[in-house]
């Protein structure tokens, strides 16, 4: 498990999300970190956003660069995982992917 404190949303974790059921998104793969920071420093959870090199453009996901792969931020498949899940902080995502997700979140919830 990753040492927790001050994560903040933006960072990039590599979480473990198995065990899964049915077309969950599967392995241990890297997660966005979207929950506030309010929570993020309050709770034992976290509100996360898997991210993949695959798959297709899709209305609720968000085309990044993470670490030099091209891929998609997936916010149709939030997570809300206990801190144990991450395994490392990778890093942070773009100030400009951040804010795009946060504006489909945005158009997703509040609408």
């Amino acid at each position: 498990m990753v040492e927790t404190p001050g994560l903040q949303r933006g960072d990039v974790l590599l979480v473990q999300l198995d065990p899964t059921a049915g077309s969950d998104i599967r392995k241990t793969r890297p997660c966005l970190i979207v929950s506030p920071d309010e929570l993020n420093d309050a709770l034992s959870t976290l509100i996360v956003a898997p991210m993949t090199t695959g798959g297709h453009r899709y209305p609720f996901r968000v085309p990044c660069r993470f670490q030099n792969r091209n891929g998609f931020i997936v916010l149709d498949r939030l997570h809300t995982i206990d801190r144990a899940r991450a395994v490392r902080r990778l890093g942070r995502i773009s100030s400009r992917s951040l804010e795009k997700s946060l504006e489909i979140l945005h158009a997703m919830f509040a609408r």
